[in-house]
């Protein structure tokens, strides 16, 4: 499969969502506007993004650290390549994501 096969599957799958999203939203708060109440309720119900932001930060660490002995075990092992690059992705994406529980739980009390 090509590249153009690739991004027209992604964009297909991608824009949809979007556009349901952005849908949802707008009714959402349509719906407060007629009801005469403010903004503030939507920006009260959200949770601090500077937590999500370390959240995702993390897990990019981990999954690039995850790829990156991925690649030492493809190259100096017998291990196949699909297994060795899955295999720590996955186990360094998990560890990065209890990191972050174990730092927000920390942050917490």
């Amino acid at each position: 499969m090509d590249i153009e096969g690739v991004v027209a599957i992604i964009s297909v799958f991608g824009i949809i969502p979007l556009c349901i999203f952005l849908v949802h939203r707008h009714r959402e708060r349509k719906a407060l506007i007629e009801k005469g109440l403010s903004a503030e309720i939507l920006a009260t119900a959200t949770k601090d993004r500077t937590q999500e932001s370390l959240k995702y930060g993390i897990l990019a660490i981990g999954l690039a650290i995850g790829i990156l002995i991925g690649n030492i075990l493809d190259e100096y092992t017998r291990m196949s390549e699909g297994v060795s690059y899955f295999s720590m992705i996955f186990l360094f994406g998990g560890l990065a994501l209890l990191t972050f529980y174990s730092l927000a739980k920390k942050d917490k009390e």
